[in-house]
């Protein structure tokens, strides 16, 4: 992911962003064109405040006012501004460090272990923004996330590419590449088989009235 990121050139083959060499560019270029959280989410927290953080990432970004803090209260509600940044629960370190990246919007984002620490309804949150950042209306954007969370895969993956020991092993849509493995299987799927991922499938399936 550094590699992609282009703080690391690449020691074997090539990548291209935009059909350029991240590792080419200035530090600002690249973080317009990629954004990175990384698995440590506070080496991206430098400030005092909650606030803080948020301002200067909207002043980062060229972003409206109050972007980034919209964000962050989708993915963790009710955070003090006021909050030193380091004092926060790791979820919301997390939660904090993906909104300041989520605020510039780049065309390529990468995740790192995104939902370490996250509850439940932040991990939906954060589902639902990724997928609405993939899917907005012209900004042909690429989400990348690498996890151990087959349940956050199946509720926000397109494609999923298994790797061991640095060799890829599967590469499929989801929906196959999960059901493979039982080693991969999120839990709707281990009970009620393939065709099922998530249990927002099984609800929306259910008739109307059902317990």
């Amino acid at each position: 992911m550094w590699t992609i990121q282009g703080r690391h050139p690449a020691a074997v083959g090539s990548v291209r962003v935009a059909g350029r060499d991240p590792a080419g560019q200035r530090p600002e270029a690249r973080r317009r064109q990629v954004g990175l959280v990384p698995q440590s989410p506070a080496d991206l927290l430098y400030l005092e405040t909650v606030a803080e953080e948020c301002a200067a990432a909207d002043l980062s970004a060229e972003a409206a006012a109050g972007t980034c803090r919209a964000l962050l209260e989708r993915l963790a509600p009710a955070i003090d501004d006021e909050q030193h940044p380091r004092d926060l629960s790791e979820g919301q370190r997390l939660a904090l460090a993906v909104a300041i990246v989520l605020t510039a919007r780049p065309p390529v984002l990468l995740l790192d272990e995104p939902t370490r620490g996250l509850d439940y309804p932040a991990k939906h949150a954060l589902a639902e923004v990724l997928r609405d950042l993939a899917a907005e209306p012209g900004a042909e954007r690429a989400v990348l996330v690498a996890t151990h969370d087959v349940e956050f895969v199946a509720q926000v993956a397109d494609r999923l590419v298994v790797v061991a020991d640095g060799e890829v092993v599967s590469d499929a849509p989801v929906a196959r590449g999960v059901t493979e493995s039982p080693a991969f299987a999120p839990q709707v799927t281990k009970v009620l088989g393939s065709g099922w991922l998530t249990v927002a499938q099984v609800a929306a399936a259910l008739p109307p009235g059902a317990p």
